[in-house]
């Protein structure tokens, strides 16, 4: 895990520098519902000149159905399972910035083949910023319940743990989003300069 600031002499057209060092790899967002992986997710694709994908985008457009359509008439492992193939399949080997949905990074599988063949963001954020996000739409399957809260405190007790393992955390709190892709690509590429002399050596 790397949470860093780039010095100010390596500034210099540091998105270039990023993208160079990021070779075939995609930049892949996870995180709770709410914490504002495709916001996020659509600002880094624009500074650093790569696509944008939507795991959730390309799952619907896949199943020609909306994710509440493809829980309630198919239930969840149903979802999963188109889930883990369609990250499988957007994980090509052409750089891109992915944002995924949460419970994506849970699947084994799906979390061997980003953690492989991809650079990991965890954008994580406290329980109440979360939920003032997430109540301004209705489209949260898992939430679709008495205890929206008590469900979303579950879910950050079950997934944090397993969200550690991505290469780099970012804090998504009550800022801008243009701030927080912002810190993102710093710490992204202050974690891929890290890596490179090991890959070099």
């Amino acid at each position: 895990m790397i949470e860093s600031i780039v010095p100010e002499h390596e500034s210099t057209a540091p998105e270039a520098t990023l993208v160079r060092l990021l070779g075939p790899r995609a930049i892949v967002l996870v995180g709770l519902m709410g914490a504002g992986k495709t916001s996020v997710g659509k600002r880094i694709a624009a500074k650093l000149h790569l696509p944008f994908v939507d795991a959730d985008a390309e799952i619907e457009k896949a199943a020609d159905a909306t994710i509440p359509e493809i829980f309630a008439q198919h239930g969840e492992a149903y979802f999963r399972d188109g889930e883990r193939r369609v990250i499988r399949r957007l994980l090509d080997g052409n750089p891109k910035v992915l944002a995924t949905g949460g419970g994506a990074f849970m699947n084994d599988e799906t979390r061997a083949a980003i953690l492989e063949g991809a650079v990991s963001i965890w954008l994580r954020a406290e329980l109440d910023v979360l939920m003032a996000r997430v109540r301004k739409r209705a489209n949260r399957p898992l939430l679709q319940n008495p205890d929206p809260e008590g469900t979303m405190r579950r879910l950050m007790a079950e997934r944090d743990p397993v969200y550690s393992e991505a290469n780099v955390h970012i804090l998504s709190r009550d800022v801008t989003h243009e701030i927080v892709a912002d810190e993102t690509i710093e710490a992204l590429l202050a974690f891929l300069a890290a890596e490179t002399p090991a890959q070099e050596s």
